[in-house]
């Protein structure tokens, strides 16, 4: 191979290992769902599009109260599950407990944070009353 040939074939390597790291990563997204009832509060944080094997936490918030998660690993799919709830037999399951009265107003605030500290999705939403 020419030397002139060689330097193209070196060039156009360099441009393509700089687009692919170019391109833009996957926002992360976070879905929160919950349901108040007279004598319990429960919610879920989903994460989407984190990276996988990093580590996350979820921090519910609702009013002056705020629940932080244990940390946990991100799927290889990019996802991670976080459950809180003041049910017992959630939290024997792996749902990090909350008083039956966390929730305050229906309203909960959602957020997923990495092992850094930093937030890198939230989300606020209205809870299902039964």
């Amino acid at each position: 191979m020419s030397q002139a040939l060689r330097r193209c074939a070196a060039l156009l390597g360099l441009c393509a290992t700089s687009l692919v790291l170019a391109l833009p990563a996957q926002a992360a997204t976070v879905r929160v769902k919950c349901e108040v009832r007279a004598d319990r509060s429960v919610a879920s944080v989903d994460g989407a599009g984190l990276a996988a094997g990093a580590a996350y936490t979820a921090v519910l918030s609702s009013g002056s109260q705020s629940a932080t998660s244990a940390a946990q690993a991100a799927k290889a799919t990019g996802e991670a599950e976080f459950d809180f709830s003041s049910r017992r037999r959630d939290i024997a399951a792996g749902a990090t407990a909350i008083a039956a009265d966390f929730i305050v107003g229906n309203q909960v605030t959602g957020r997923l944070v990495d092992a850094q500290g930093n937030t890198v999705a939230s989300a606020s939403r209205s809870c299902r009353v039964r």
